[in-house]
């Protein structure tokens, strides 16, 4: 789980990152990454009905917090990240969902 100060938790934040903020997008998610904020770096999920069902998108988002807690030491200071599901997320392993964080990231400018 991301602590409680690397979370995005209104839905202010998570409008702002995704209308200014930069993307890049990968087959199972889109990245949408804000530079320039005061303090440290946030981050949220959208997982749509989309993606699946309840079961499934509860098993996505986990998947995408296990691998987001590895990346976040790595993004410089003042970052806003809002991460969005696809619905290939649903058919996708959690090194595969990795894999495809970390290449939006770097496609960004910020490698992980």
């Amino acid at each position: 789980m991301l602590s409680p100060e690397h979370r995005l938790r209104r839905r202010t934040e998570f409008s702002d990152v995704v209308r200014r903020g930069r993307r890049a997008s990968r087959p199972t998610l889109t990245v949408h990454l804000l530079d320039g904020a005061e303090d440290g770096v946030r981050a949220g999920f959208v997982v749509s009905k989309a993606v699946g069902g309840s079961v499934v998108r509860s098993q996505v988002s986990r998947r995408l917090r296990h691998q987001l807690r590895a990346v976040v030491p790595a993004l410089p200071a003042g970052c806003r990240l809002v991460v969005r599901a696809a619905p290939a997320a649903a058919d996708a392993d959690s090194a595969r969902i990795g894999a495809d964080l970390r290449a939006a990231l770097t496609r960004l400018g910020h490698p992980a």
